[in-house]
């Protein structure tokens, strides 16, 4: 019984030193909301046109405000 129970002990403390190694080397979580969402909208199509439109209207031609909505 006593070559079980420190198998166990044995397991545990593997166990134990694992969880510490995976929270040591897990990416830290940003707080940043900016951070959090940054990438999120790379497959979107409609986001290349957000961002031109965007871009036009910082440019100061505030006709495609008024531009019909594409599909």
């Amino acid at each position: 019984m006593t070559t079980h129970t420190s198998l166990e002990e044995r397991m545990a403390a593997v166990e134990a030193a694992i969880t510490q190694i995976q929270q040591q080397i897990a990416p830290p979580k940003s707080s940043n909301w900016l951070e959090q969402i940054s990438g999120s909208f790379k497959d979107e199509p409609a986001f290349e046109e957000i961002l031109a439109l965007g871009e036009a209207i910082r440019r100061g031609d505030e006709s495609v405000l008024n531009a019909p909505e594409m599909e």
